[in-house]
C-alpha cells in the first residue's frame, strides 16, 4: 500500500505567503533598518514577531502551510 499526501495547502510558495502576510497587517511598518551587524537590513521588531507568529499559527492551522514552508519562508 502506497501513502499519497492528499492535502492542500492555502500557500505553497513564499511569494504567496509574504502577500498574504502584507494584506492582513497593513498598518505593520515596512521599514528596514540596519542589522545588528551594521552590513543588512532588517525590518523592525513588531513586523518580525508579528510574522514569526502569523507563521506559525498558519503551520498549525490544517491546510494553511506545509511544516517545510514555514521552516524556510523569510519576510525578505
Amino acid at each position: 500500500m502506497s501513502y499519497t499526501n492528499k492535502t492542500r495547502y492555502r500557500y505553497t510558495t513564499q511569494r504567496e505567503l509574504r502577500r498574504a502576510f502584507w494584506q492582513e497587517h497593513p498598518t505593520l511598518q515596512r521599514r528596514r533598518i540596519p542589522n545588528y551587524s551594521g552590513n543588512g537590513l532588517m525590518h523592525v521588531t513588531a513586523t518580525r514577531v508579528a510574522w514569526c507568529d502569523w507563521l506559525d499559527a498558519l503551520s498549525k492551522d490544517r491546510g494553511g502551510i506545509s511544516q517545510e514552508l514555514a521552516q524556510r519562508a523569510t519576510l525578505d
